[in-house]
């Protein structure tokens, strides 16, 4: 039978080894954003979670990565945060993105809402 001390030991190291879920989280000043796009949209804007990603619509078209290239200049905004301070981990030619943000200065409503809710449950 195992003590109290390795099991509880073991529940933190399980905790800390999970993977992240949901469509965002930080990592230390660092949000991480899971983005599915929208290329060619009638306007520029932060949509609904899907499943483990948020729809972002941007209006630029998708050629040679110029609509991810608009949805980072539009991001840099809505956080309040220099597009140099947005990494594309992956996915500039794809509607599949992962976005690194650091330190970002304001949250969307839609992000606020589901990090304060994470941090509840």
């Amino acid at each position: 039978m195992k003590s109290k001390k390795a099991i509880k030991n073991k529940s933190k190291t399980s905790s800390a080894n999970k993977k992240p879920s949901g469509f965002c989280y930080w990592e230390e000043d660092v949000l991480v954003l899971n983005v599915l796009g929208t290329p060619s949209a009638k306007r520029d804007v932060i949509g609904k979670a899907k499943g483990n990603q948020l729809k972002i619509s941007v209006t630029a078209a998708p050629v040679a990565g110029k609509a991810t290239d608009h949805m980072v200049a539009f991001l840099a905004k809505e956080f309040g945060v220099k597009k140099s301070d947005i990494e594309v981990v992956f996915g500039r030619m794809n509607i599949n993105k992962q976005l690194r943000i650091r330190a970002p200065q304001k949250l969307p409503t839609v992000i606020e809402k589901f990090l304060r809710k994470k941090a509840k449950a």
